[in-house]
């Protein structure tokens, strides 16, 4: 998945459960893909975070739709690290940010 991305595959790593299932990790330049699975329920659980311009996560999700020849999915997209929006300037050295409950932080 992370190849038809046009991601930059950094390391990879996938951990098989018996008798079944898998997760595993591949790190890209442009950040990361996660997977886990539960093949007993027919279910799959996967982070596609990209970052820039060059990477579209939605290749992955078309693959990984197709080759687990998925009936139901169900897609969560979140913005994240849009700091022009929060007032952060793009020059900052250092950009942390706190979600209202501050329990998060996001930092470069």
């Amino acid at each position: 998945a992370a190849y038809e991305t046009g991601a930059t595959i950094v390391n990879s790593s996938f951990h098989r459960f018996l008798p079944y299932g898998v997760s595993g990790v591949v790190v890209v330049s442009e950040s990361h893909l996660t997977i886990h699975t539960w093949p007993e329920y027919g279910y799959a659980a996967v982070d596609l975070f990209t970052c820039g311009d060059h990477v579209d996560p939605w290749k992955a999700f078309t693959y990984l739709k197709k080759v687990f020849r998925s009936q139901r999915v169900h897609v969560v997209e979140h913005l994240r690290g849009r700091y022009d929006e929060i007032g952060i300037p793009e020059t900052a050295s250092h950009k942390a940010v706190v979600d209202e409950n501050e329990q998060a932080v996001v930092s470069l």
